[in-house]
């Protein structure tokens, strides 16, 4: 589990990386990346670092909630293409407010060139699918387990 200080702050750092082989149904008529799959490589990420981390989506909907996406962005670098392997590494910014906000960055893993970069916000809805002001209990308690309060 990786834990570095912030640049900004005393908090921890926490990250995950996951690599993916780009797949022929993910690429337009010129072999470069479609762009509806960008969203698709960060989800894949946040999986990966839910199961990292103990935040998983069956550990938010197992708590009563449910965390949908309500920001993403990605900003191309270099195109990524056919057969490419890639590694999106996923950074967790700690926020005091009732959200869930990680900044990506896509590398070539063959040269680790930086490919492109995003962000994405969730928020918490409860099930009823009414928005949630304040942190659930048990994201408290994740964000206290991580000293990340």
């Amino acid at each position: 589990m990786k834990k570095e200080q912030s640049k900004n702050n005393k908090l921890p750092v926490l990250q995950a990386s996951k690599n993916i082989t780009v797949r022929f149904s993910e690429v337009d008529s010129m072999n470069i990346m479609w762009h509806g799959s960008y969203p698709l490589y960060f989800e894949d990420a946040r999986e990966a670092f839910g199961l990292k981390f103990g935040i998983d989506y069956l550990t938010i909907f197992g708590n009563g909630y449910y965390a949908p996406l309500v920001d993403i962005e990605f900003h191309y670098k270099r195109p990524i293409v056919y057969g490419m392997t890639v590694r999106v590494d996923i950074v967790y910014r700690p926020t005091d407010a009732a959200k869930i906000i990680f900044d990506y960055k896509i590398y070539n893993v063959a040269d680790d060139e930086l490919m492109a970069t995003g962000h994405s916000v969730q928020v918490f809805l409860d099930k009823s699918y009414q928005l949630v002001w304040n942190n659930p209990p048990f994201y408290e308690k994740w964000k206290t387990e991580h000293n990340l309060m």
